[in-house]
Protein backbone atom coordinates (compact mmCIF):
# COMPACT_ATOMS: atom_id res chain seq x y z
CA UNK A 1 0.00 0.00 0.00
CA UNK A 2 1.16 3.56 -0.75
CA UNK A 3 2.51 4.94 2.51
CA UNK A 4 0.61 8.18 2.06
CA UNK A 5 -2.66 6.22 2.03
CA UNK A 6 -1.95 4.22 5.16
CA UNK A 7 -4.48 4.78 7.92
CA UNK A 8 -3.46 5.43 11.52
CA UNK A 9 -5.95 5.61 14.36
CA UNK A 10 -5.34 7.30 17.70
CA UNK A 11 -7.79 5.37 19.85
CA UNK A 12 -9.63 6.70 22.91
CA UNK A 13 -8.25 10.23 22.79
CA UNK A 14 -9.50 12.62 25.46
CA UNK A 15 -10.02 15.89 23.58
CA UNK A 16 -9.95 19.09 25.68
CA UNK A 17 -13.56 19.69 26.59
CA UNK A 18 -14.19 16.14 27.74
CA UNK A 19 -15.04 14.13 24.62
CA UNK A 20 -13.34 10.74 24.20
CA UNK A 21 -13.09 9.53 20.61
CA UNK A 22 -10.88 7.99 17.96
CA UNK A 23 -8.92 10.22 15.59
CA UNK A 24 -8.27 8.79 12.13
CA UNK A 25 -5.23 10.01 10.17
CA UNK A 26 -4.44 9.46 6.50
CA UNK A 27 -2.52 11.30 3.81
CA UNK A 28 -0.97 13.61 6.38
CA UNK A 29 -4.35 14.91 7.58
CA UNK A 30 -6.96 14.20 10.20
CA UNK A 31 -9.72 12.51 8.22
CA UNK A 32 -12.29 11.53 10.83
CA UNK A 33 -13.24 12.09 14.47
CA UNK A 34 -15.40 9.44 16.10
CA UNK A 35 -15.57 5.66 16.11
CA UNK A 36 -12.90 4.26 13.80
CA UNK A 37 -13.08 1.40 11.37
CA UNK A 38 -10.11 0.11 9.32
CA UNK A 39 -6.60 0.99 10.52
CA UNK A 40 -3.11 -0.06 9.47
CA UNK A 41 -1.64 1.29 12.73
CA UNK A 42 -3.40 1.80 16.06
CA UNK A 43 -2.04 3.92 18.92
CA UNK A 44 -3.91 3.36 22.16
CA UNK A 45 -4.23 6.64 24.02
CA UNK A 46 -6.55 6.05 26.99
CA UNK A 47 -3.73 6.61 29.49
CA UNK A 48 -2.05 9.42 27.54
CA UNK A 49 -2.41 13.15 26.94
CA UNK A 50 -2.67 13.72 23.18
CA UNK A 51 -1.65 17.19 22.01
CA UNK A 52 -1.30 18.77 18.57
CA UNK A 53 2.48 18.78 18.10
CA UNK A 54 4.47 21.91 18.79
CA UNK A 55 5.81 24.65 16.53
CA UNK A 56 9.01 26.21 17.87
CA UNK A 57 9.13 29.68 16.30
CA UNK A 58 12.68 30.40 17.45
CA UNK A 59 15.57 27.97 16.99
CA UNK A 60 19.20 28.26 15.90
CA UNK A 61 20.08 24.98 14.19
CA UNK A 62 23.71 26.00 13.53
CA UNK A 63 25.28 23.48 11.06
CA UNK A 64 27.90 24.46 8.45
CA UNK A 65 31.01 25.76 10.21
CA UNK A 66 29.09 25.50 13.50
CA UNK A 67 28.11 21.86 13.09
CA UNK A 68 30.13 20.99 16.19
CA UNK A 69 27.48 22.88 18.22
CA UNK A 70 24.47 21.42 16.40
CA UNK A 71 23.42 20.29 12.95
CA UNK A 72 20.05 19.79 11.32
CA UNK A 73 19.95 16.09 12.15
CA UNK A 74 20.76 16.41 15.85
CA UNK A 75 18.68 19.56 16.32
CA UNK A 76 15.54 18.23 14.68
CA UNK A 77 15.82 14.89 16.47
CA UNK A 78 15.94 16.95 19.64
CA UNK A 79 12.81 18.80 18.53
CA UNK A 80 10.88 15.61 17.82
CA UNK A 81 11.92 14.04 21.13
CA UNK A 82 10.35 17.07 22.83
CA UNK A 83 7.06 16.95 20.92
CA UNK A 84 7.91 19.61 18.29
CA UNK A 85 7.33 18.82 14.60
CA UNK A 86 7.97 22.29 13.10
CA UNK A 87 11.03 24.48 13.76
CA UNK A 88 11.67 28.00 12.46
CA UNK A 89 15.40 28.56 11.97
CA UNK A 90 16.87 31.99 12.63
CA UNK A 91 19.14 33.65 10.04
CA UNK A 92 22.16 34.74 12.15
CA UNK A 93 24.08 31.75 10.84
CA UNK A 94 27.60 31.61 9.36
CA UNK A 95 27.28 32.96 6.71
CA UNK A 96 24.19 34.99 7.65
CA UNK A 97 21.06 34.48 5.56
CA UNK A 98 20.94 37.74 3.60
CA UNK A 99 20.15 36.69 0.00
CA UNK A 100 17.69 34.40 -1.70
CA UNK A 101 20.49 32.07 -2.76
CA UNK A 102 21.90 31.73 0.74
CA UNK A 103 18.40 31.08 2.08
CA UNK A 104 17.73 28.36 -0.46
CA UNK A 105 21.17 26.84 0.05
CA UNK A 106 20.42 26.59 3.77
CA UNK A 107 17.03 25.05 3.07
CA UNK A 108 18.59 22.46 0.75
CA UNK A 109 21.16 21.61 3.43
CA UNK A 110 18.32 21.16 5.91
CA UNK A 111 16.33 18.98 3.50
CA UNK A 112 19.17 16.45 3.43
CA UNK A 113 19.27 16.03 7.22
CA UNK A 114 16.11 17.20 8.93
CA UNK A 115 13.80 14.86 10.83
CA UNK A 116 10.95 17.36 11.24
CA UNK A 117 9.28 20.09 9.21
CA UNK A 118 11.18 23.37 9.07
CA UNK A 119 11.18 26.93 7.79
CA UNK A 120 13.95 29.49 7.32
CA UNK A 121 13.77 33.15 8.34
CA UNK A 122 15.43 35.96 6.40
CA UNK A 123 18.23 38.02 7.91
CA UNK A 124 17.65 41.76 8.28
CA UNK A 125 20.92 43.65 7.78
CA UNK A 126 21.89 46.80 5.94
CA UNK A 127 22.87 44.80 2.84
CA UNK A 128 20.13 42.14 2.92
CA UNK A 129 18.08 41.40 -0.21
CA UNK A 130 14.66 41.37 1.46
CA UNK A 131 12.73 41.04 -1.82
CA UNK A 132 14.90 38.17 -2.98
CA UNK A 133 14.56 36.26 0.29
CA UNK A 134 10.80 36.74 0.30
CA UNK A 135 10.59 35.23 -3.19
CA UNK A 136 12.96 32.44 -2.14
CA UNK A 137 10.61 31.25 0.60
CA UNK A 138 11.50 33.11 3.82
CA UNK A 139 8.94 32.36 6.51
CA UNK A 140 9.52 35.67 8.36
CA UNK A 141 12.12 38.42 8.67
CA UNK A 142 14.45 38.22 11.65
CA UNK A 143 15.27 37.69 14.43
CA UNK A 144 15.99 41.37 13.68
CA UNK A 145 18.41 42.88 16.16
CA UNK A 146 17.49 46.14 17.86
CA UNK A 147 20.29 45.20 20.28
CA UNK A 148 23.45 43.15 19.59
CA UNK A 149 23.63 39.45 20.43
CA UNK A 150 25.62 36.34 19.46
CA UNK A 151 26.29 36.42 15.69
CA UNK A 152 23.89 39.36 15.32
CA UNK A 153 24.75 43.05 14.98
CA UNK A 154 22.23 45.69 16.02
CA UNK A 155 20.70 47.90 13.35
CA UNK A 156 20.79 51.66 13.74
CA UNK A 157 17.47 53.43 14.32
CA UNK A 158 17.33 54.64 10.69
CA UNK A 159 18.23 51.23 9.27
CA UNK A 160 15.65 49.54 11.50
CA UNK A 161 12.97 52.01 10.40
CA UNK A 162 13.82 51.40 6.74
CA UNK A 163 13.69 47.62 7.23
CA UNK A 164 10.34 47.70 9.07
CA UNK A 165 8.79 49.82 6.31
CA UNK A 166 10.19 47.58 3.57
CA UNK A 167 8.95 44.41 5.26
CA UNK A 168 5.54 46.06 5.72
CA UNK A 169 5.42 46.63 1.95
CA UNK A 170 6.12 42.91 1.45
CA UNK A 171 3.33 42.02 3.90
CA UNK A 172 6.01 40.18 5.86
CA UNK A 173 6.23 39.30 9.53
CA UNK A 174 9.19 40.96 11.27
CA UNK A 175 10.49 39.32 14.45
CA UNK A 176 12.46 41.57 16.78
CA UNK A 177 15.17 41.16 19.40
CA UNK A 178 14.54 44.21 21.59
CA UNK A 179 17.44 45.23 23.84
CA UNK A 180 19.56 48.24 24.70
CA UNK A 181 23.01 47.21 25.90
CA UNK A 182 25.09 49.34 28.27
CA UNK A 183 28.85 49.29 28.57
CA UNK A 184 30.40 47.73 31.64
CA UNK A 185 32.11 44.69 33.14
CA UNK A 186 30.17 41.59 32.13
CA UNK A 187 31.46 39.24 34.84
CA UNK A 188 28.42 37.57 36.44
CA UNK A 189 24.80 36.71 35.69
CA UNK A 190 23.69 39.65 37.82
CA UNK A 191 26.00 42.01 35.91
CA UNK A 192 24.69 40.58 32.62
CA UNK A 193 21.17 41.39 33.84
CA UNK A 194 22.21 44.95 34.65
CA UNK A 195 23.98 45.60 31.34
CA UNK A 196 21.03 44.22 29.35
CA UNK A 197 18.39 45.63 31.66
CA UNK A 198 14.61 45.46 31.70
CA UNK A 199 14.61 49.25 31.25
CA UNK A 200 16.64 48.77 28.07
CA UNK A 201 14.24 46.13 26.80
CA UNK A 202 11.31 48.48 27.37
CA UNK A 203 13.18 51.36 25.70
CA UNK A 204 13.80 49.21 22.61
CA UNK A 205 10.12 48.23 22.47
CA UNK A 206 9.08 51.91 22.61
CA UNK A 207 11.54 52.77 19.84
CA UNK A 208 10.17 49.98 17.65
CA UNK A 209 6.62 51.21 18.27
CA UNK A 210 7.59 54.72 17.14
CA UNK A 211 9.18 53.36 13.94
CA UNK A 212 6.37 51.00 12.96
CA UNK A 213 3.78 52.04 10.34
CA UNK A 214 0.13 50.93 10.70
CA UNK A 215 -0.59 47.47 9.37
CA UNK A 216 2.84 46.07 10.18
CA UNK A 217 3.09 42.50 11.45
CA UNK A 218 5.39 42.68 14.48
CA UNK A 219 6.50 39.82 16.74
CA UNK A 220 8.65 40.41 19.82
CA UNK A 221 11.10 37.58 20.50
CA UNK A 222 12.01 36.29 23.99
CA UNK A 223 10.40 39.04 26.07
CA UNK A 224 11.91 38.71 29.53
CA UNK A 225 9.95 41.00 31.86
CA UNK A 226 6.41 41.65 33.02
CA UNK A 227 6.60 45.42 32.47
CA UNK A 228 7.68 44.90 28.86
CA UNK A 229 4.67 42.66 28.27
CA UNK A 230 2.42 45.34 29.80
CA UNK A 231 3.95 47.97 27.50
CA UNK A 232 3.39 45.87 24.37
CA UNK A 233 -0.19 45.07 25.36
CA UNK A 234 -0.94 48.71 26.17
CA UNK A 235 0.48 49.81 22.83
CA UNK A 236 -1.21 47.00 20.91
CA UNK A 237 2.01 46.80 18.94
CA UNK A 238 2.73 43.13 18.35
CA UNK A 239 2.66 39.52 19.44
CA UNK A 240 4.69 38.34 22.42
CA UNK A 241 7.05 35.38 22.71
CA UNK A 242 8.50 34.17 26.01
CA UNK A 243 11.09 31.43 26.55
CA UNK A 244 11.17 28.61 29.10
CA UNK A 245 14.47 29.88 30.49
CA UNK A 246 12.90 33.17 31.49
CA UNK A 247 9.97 31.30 33.07
CA UNK A 248 11.98 28.62 34.88
CA UNK A 249 15.40 30.15 35.66
CA UNK A 250 16.65 33.16 37.62
CA UNK A 251 20.19 34.34 38.27
CA UNK A 252 19.50 34.20 42.00
CA UNK A 253 19.02 30.43 41.84
CA UNK A 254 22.20 29.88 39.79
CA UNK A 255 25.84 30.23 40.70
CA UNK A 256 26.91 33.86 40.04
CA UNK A 257 29.36 32.96 37.23
CA UNK A 258 27.41 30.02 35.72
CA UNK A 259 27.94 30.60 32.00
CA UNK A 260 25.41 27.85 31.18
CA UNK A 261 22.70 30.32 32.20
CA UNK A 262 24.20 33.23 30.21
CA UNK A 263 21.71 34.22 27.53
CA UNK A 264 20.38 37.33 25.76
CA UNK A 265 18.14 38.81 27.08
CA UNK A 266 19.46 37.70 30.48
CA UNK A 267 17.61 35.60 33.00
CA UNK A 268 16.32 38.00 35.63
CA UNK A 269 15.77 37.98 39.40
CA UNK A 270 13.60 35.37 41.10
CA UNK A 271 10.98 38.02 41.81
CA UNK A 272 10.89 39.00 38.11
CA UNK A 273 10.64 35.35 37.07
CA UNK A 274 7.52 35.01 39.24
CA UNK A 275 6.09 38.25 37.83
CA UNK A 276 6.55 36.84 34.32
CA UNK A 277 4.37 33.85 35.23
CA UNK A 278 1.70 36.32 36.40
CA UNK A 279 1.57 37.55 32.79
CA UNK A 280 0.84 34.05 31.48
CA UNK A 281 -2.50 35.00 29.92
CA UNK A 282 -0.87 37.87 27.98
CA UNK A 283 1.79 35.67 26.35
CA UNK A 284 1.04 34.62 22.76
CA UNK A 285 3.81 32.10 22.18
CA UNK A 286 6.28 29.98 24.11
CA UNK A 287 9.40 29.40 22.00
CA UNK A 288 12.73 27.95 23.05
CA UNK A 289 15.34 30.25 21.46
CA UNK A 290 17.29 26.98 21.15
CA UNK A 291 20.88 28.26 20.89
CA UNK A 292 23.37 25.44 21.52
CA UNK A 293 27.03 25.92 22.37
CA UNK A 294 29.45 23.21 23.43
CA UNK A 295 30.61 22.56 26.97
CA UNK A 296 34.09 23.74 25.98
CA UNK A 297 32.74 27.05 24.64
CA UNK A 298 30.66 27.60 27.74
CA UNK A 299 33.70 26.85 29.94
CA UNK A 300 35.41 30.10 28.96
CA UNK A 301 35.51 32.99 31.40
CA UNK A 302 32.14 34.69 31.89
CA UNK A 303 32.89 37.69 29.67
CA UNK A 304 34.12 35.48 26.79
CA UNK A 305 31.58 32.65 27.04
CA UNK A 306 28.89 32.83 24.32
CA UNK A 307 25.28 33.55 25.22
CA UNK A 308 22.68 30.91 24.48
CA UNK A 309 20.82 27.91 25.91
CA UNK A 310 19.72 24.67 24.22
CA UNK A 311 16.01 24.16 24.82
CA UNK A 312 13.90 22.80 21.95
CA UNK A 313 13.67 19.33 23.51
CA UNK A 314 12.77 20.49 27.02
CA UNK A 315 10.36 23.33 26.15
CA UNK A 316 7.05 21.46 26.08
CA UNK A 317 8.07 18.80 28.66
CA UNK A 318 8.71 21.57 31.22
CA UNK A 319 5.27 23.04 30.51
CA UNK A 320 3.61 19.62 30.67
CA UNK A 321 5.04 19.12 34.15
CA UNK A 322 3.28 22.37 35.12
CA UNK A 323 0.06 20.95 33.65
CA UNK A 324 0.34 17.78 35.75
CA UNK A 325 0.94 19.91 38.84
CA UNK A 326 -2.26 21.83 38.07
CA UNK A 327 -0.52 25.18 37.66
CA UNK A 328 -1.46 25.85 34.01
CA UNK A 329 -4.25 24.45 31.78
CA UNK A 330 -3.46 21.92 29.07
CA UNK A 331 -5.41 24.08 26.61
CA UNK A 332 -2.98 26.95 27.20
CA UNK A 333 0.01 24.76 26.32
CA UNK A 334 -1.71 23.78 23.07
CA UNK A 335 -2.56 27.40 22.30
CA UNK A 336 0.90 28.84 23.03
CA UNK A 337 3.05 26.09 21.48
CA UNK A 338 0.93 25.01 18.51
CA UNK A 339 -2.24 26.93 17.61
CA UNK A 340 -1.05 30.51 18.05
CA UNK A 341 2.37 30.05 16.40
CA UNK A 342 0.58 28.56 13.37
CA UNK A 343 -1.76 31.57 13.21
CA UNK A 344 1.07 34.10 13.47
CA UNK A 345 3.20 32.38 10.83
CA UNK A 346 0.38 31.38 8.49
CA UNK A 347 1.22 27.68 8.81
CA UNK A 348 -1.47 25.03 8.45
CA UNK A 349 -2.39 24.12 12.04
CA UNK A 350 -2.24 20.71 13.65
CA UNK A 351 -5.33 19.74 15.60
CA UNK A 352 -8.20 17.42 16.33
CA UNK A 353 -10.57 18.40 13.50
CA UNK A 354 -10.87 16.81 10.03
CA UNK A 355 -8.61 18.50 7.48
CA UNK A 356 -6.02 19.63 10.03
CA UNK A 357 -2.35 18.64 9.90
CA UNK A 358 -1.88 15.16 11.41
CA UNK A 359 0.93 16.06 13.83
CA UNK A 360 0.45 14.90 17.42
CA UNK A 361 2.54 14.24 20.52
CA UNK A 362 1.43 11.57 23.01
CA UNK A 363 2.46 12.24 26.62
CA UNK A 364 2.34 9.91 29.62
CA UNK A 365 0.87 11.30 32.84
CA UNK A 366 4.17 11.01 34.68
CA UNK A 367 7.19 13.26 35.10
CA UNK A 368 10.85 12.30 35.01
CA UNK A 369 14.03 14.15 35.81
CA UNK A 370 15.70 16.00 32.96
CA UNK A 371 19.23 14.80 32.33
CA UNK A 372 21.57 16.04 29.60
CA UNK A 373 22.68 12.46 28.87
CA UNK A 374 19.11 11.68 27.76
CA UNK A 375 18.85 14.59 25.32
CA UNK A 376 19.66 14.63 21.59
CA UNK A 377 21.34 18.03 21.17
CA UNK A 378 25.06 18.07 20.43
CA UNK A 379 25.45 20.68 23.17
CA UNK A 380 25.62 17.87 25.72
CA UNK A 381 24.28 19.96 28.61
CA UNK A 382 21.08 21.59 29.83
CA UNK A 383 20.41 24.34 32.40
CA UNK A 384 17.37 22.31 33.48
CA UNK A 385 19.45 19.38 34.78
CA UNK A 386 17.55 17.69 37.62
CA UNK A 387 14.28 19.55 37.02
CA UNK A 388 11.26 17.51 35.94
CA UNK A 389 9.51 17.25 32.59
CA UNK A 390 6.96 15.11 30.77
CA UNK A 391 8.43 13.77 27.53
CA UNK A 392 6.28 12.27 24.76
CA UNK A 393 6.25 8.50 24.34
CA UNK A 394 5.31 8.90 20.66
CA UNK A 395 5.32 11.75 18.16
CA UNK A 396 3.21 11.55 15.00
CA UNK A 397 4.17 13.73 12.01
CA UNK A 398 2.05 13.84 8.85
CA UNK A 399 0.19 10.78 10.10
CA UNK A 400 3.32 8.66 10.59
CA UNK A 401 5.28 7.71 13.68
CA UNK A 402 8.33 10.01 13.67
CA UNK A 403 9.59 9.39 17.20
CA UNK A 404 8.91 6.58 19.66
CA UNK A 405 10.46 6.46 23.14
CA UNK A 406 12.86 9.18 21.93
CA UNK A 407 14.07 7.08 18.98
CA UNK A 408 13.53 9.18 15.87
CA UNK A 409 12.51 7.81 12.48
CA UNK A 410 13.02 9.86 9.31
CA UNK A 411 9.66 10.12 7.52
CA UNK A 412 8.76 12.87 5.04
CA UNK A 413 9.73 16.24 6.56
CA UNK A 414 8.84 19.34 4.57
CA UNK A 415 10.32 22.77 3.99
CA UNK A 416 7.50 25.19 4.83
CA UNK A 417 7.76 28.33 2.70
CA UNK A 418 6.49 31.80 3.53
CA UNK A 419 3.65 33.62 1.80
CA UNK A 420 6.00 35.56 -0.50
CA UNK A 421 7.44 32.41 -2.08
CA UNK A 422 7.59 32.31 -5.88
CA UNK A 423 8.56 28.88 -7.28
CA UNK A 424 11.45 28.81 -9.70
CA UNK A 425 10.43 28.10 -13.28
Amino acid sequence: MDQMQEVMVLRDVLIPGGRVCDITLSGGKVTHIGASERADTVCRCSDLLVLPAGIDMHVHMRDGSQAHKEDWESGTKSALAGGVTVVIDQPNTIPPVTTGKILQDRAHLAEKQTYCHFAINAGVTTDADLDGMSRAGAMAFGETFAGPSSYGEALSRDDLKSAIHKIRSLDGLITLHAEVVQEGQDTTLAAHDTLRSIAGEREAVRMIRDLTPPGSRIHFCHVSAADTIADIREQGSGTIEVTPHHLFLSHETCEPEDTHAKVNPPIRTEAERKRLWECWDSIDVIASDHAPHTQQEKSAGFHDAPSGIPGVETMIPLLMAEVLEGRIPLTDVIQKTSTRPAQILGIEPAGYQPGMRADFALYPKTCRKIRADDLSSKAGWTPYEGMVGVFPSQVIMSGQIACENENCIRTDPMWLKGRGYIPEK
